[in-house]
């Protein structure tokens, strides 16, 4: 059995059963879904400062999964919390969700739009698609909803969603979707019905790039970049995170 840890680096309980389910449904007979909620930090990441304090809780779940024997680890927020920082310290794969979808949907569409949440939000991840090689194939589009709105059907977020679809179908071309948050995890099968084109979920990509690496014996490189942390002390609140 193949232990992959879904990590929601956010500390709203719902939200991680959320992208539990869409896990748990791609997930091979042989892959268990280990689904983590941070114990520190934001209930939610919507911007640059959020995204900072939810380090620290998702790099101690991250460090806990590879001692207690996950085989890989997915962060389960579309701006890629702390991404670079966990691969340093962990030897299994870690996978971010944003570079999990952009990567399925290029295989599948030329263009394509993702829709996230708020316009804080999209800077961020537009900053991402640049990194991944994408801007020439990607635009991101917000649909202007809190995260956690989400979960409340008299929120009318969903509808906003569905209203930003229409516009990227219309206005940008766009050939595939991306959903741009790990809240929309389970609208996938049911947007691409409703919309007739490929809808992505970062949350189910990045778990079946993680059983791939592993099937592939292939683990973080600890040269150069990935490198292990050097052995320091911290200081304060942060000592208990010091490499050794």
């Amino acid at each position: 059995m193949t232990r992959i840890a879904v990590i929601n680096p956010n500390t709203t309980a719902s939200m991680t059963a959320t992208i539990a389910y869409a896990a748990r449904l791609v997930a091979a007979p042989t892959t268990e879904i280990i689904p983590v909620t941070s114990s520190m930090g934001p209930v939610s990441i919507e911007g640059y400062y959020d995204e900072a304090f939810a380090l620290p809780g998702l790099l101690r779940e991250i460090g806990k999964a590879e001692r207690e024997g996950a085989a890989a680890a997915v962060i389960a927020c579309f701006d890629d919390t702390g991404l670079d920082a966990a691969r340093a310290m962990a030897r299994m794969p870690v996978i971010g969700i944003c570079e999990a979808a952009l990567v399925t949907a290029a295989f599948i569409a030329k263009r394509f739009t993702v829709v996230t949440t708020m316009e804080r939000s999209r800077v961020p991840i537009e900053e991402l698609v640049h990194r991944y090689g994408m801007a020439g194939r990607a635009r991101v589009r917000a649909a202007n909803i809190a995260v956690l709105s989400l979960e409340d059907p008299n929120s009318g977020a969903r509808d906003r969603l569905r209203s930003e679809i229409v516009r990227a179908i219309a206005e940008d071309n766009a050939e595939a979707i991306v959903l741009g948050c790990a809240g929309m995890a389970d609208l996938a099968k049911t947007l691409s019905q409703e919309f007739g084109l490929p809808v992505i979920d970062g949350v189910g990509a990045a778990v079946k790039q993680a059983e791939a690496l592993v099937a592939l014996g292939l683990t973080t490189s600890k040269r150069g970049a990935y490198a292990a942390p050097l052995v320091k002390r911290y200081e304060g609140a942060l000592a208990e995170f010091a490499p050794v």
